[in-house]
């Protein structure tokens, strides 16, 4: 049985003391939720605080990237014993927006995967295919390439920790949602893509989250899907009691 993971991804939103406010309403209304795991990822500069906030509780946090180096000269960069050190648990990985805005690419993305996992490190490990992509058929070909790209010499023992997220590019912040027969379908064919690199038993562990434009109003029907295992979550985490309703799906 795979758990449910509801991830929310802040972006660049939130101050740290917005960040406190937003995380104590969360933890106020999920004290009780045991079946599902939650996730916040703050921006860098909020991680210590809100982990600090939220240590003992049943929420996890993330960072929004990492680099695939201990140290050095990397201006900007942050490395994976640094968010660990400032309270994390999981890492964002090849989300699309680093993929379009800072060129991350599927070799750069197994370097900060590999890394990640060496940290003790989930990685949240983002896929997804663009609406030029999508209209010209290519949505399996696009997915396959990025997740394979990103799982180069990944074991198998490895692979069973790491969650991988679906996000179509054109879905997200766009108000627009891939359907969940259509997400469920691109879902499906990641888990035999993770079975044909790893094997059958990993791929069936393998929890895979949906992200574009997850709200309130759909989190039902596309949890109802059976692979779809959670939501990576934009706008909808920013407010408490929208993010709590993903949480409490039913």
């Amino acid at each position: 049985m795979r758990k449910p993971v509801i991830a929310g991804n802040w972006k660049m939103h939130n101050t740290i003391s917005e960040a406190l406010d937003l995380v104590r309403g969360v933890k106020s209304q999920v004290e009780g939720v045991t079946d599902v795991e939650i996730i916040v990822s703050p921006v860098y500069t909020a991680l210590a605080s809100v982990a600090a906030e939220l240590k003992g509780s049943n929420i996890n946090v993330a960072s929004q990237n990492i680099f695939w180096e201990e140290k050095g000269a990397f201006t900007g960069e942050i490395a994976p014993n640094m968010i660990t050190d400032a309270g994390c648990t999981h890492a964002i990985i090849g989300h699309s927006e680093r993929r379009q805005y800072f060129g991350e690419t599927d070799e750069t993305v197994n370097k900060r995967v590999k890394a990640a996992l060496a940290a003790g490190l989930v990685p949240i490990l983002c896929v997804g295919e663009t609406l030029q992509e999508r209209d010209a058929g290519n949505t399996i070909s696009v997915v396959g390439t990025q997740l394979k790209g990103g799982l180069v010499d990944i074991s198998a023992e490895d692979m069973a920790k790491i969650i991988v997220a679906y996000e179509p590019v054109w879905a997200i912040g766009t108000g627009k949602t891939a359907t969940p027969d259509m997400a469920e379908d691109v879902h499906k064919q990641i888990r035999s893509i993770v079975a044909e690199i790893s094997d059958a038993a990993i791929a069936d562990g393998t929890r895979i989250l949906y992200g574009g434009s997850v709200k309130p109003e759909n989190v039902d029907e596309l949890m109802a899907q059976p692979d779809i295992d959670g939501a990576l979550v934009g706008g909808a985490a920013l407010k408490a009691d929208s993010f709590v309703r993903l949480v409490k799906f039913e």
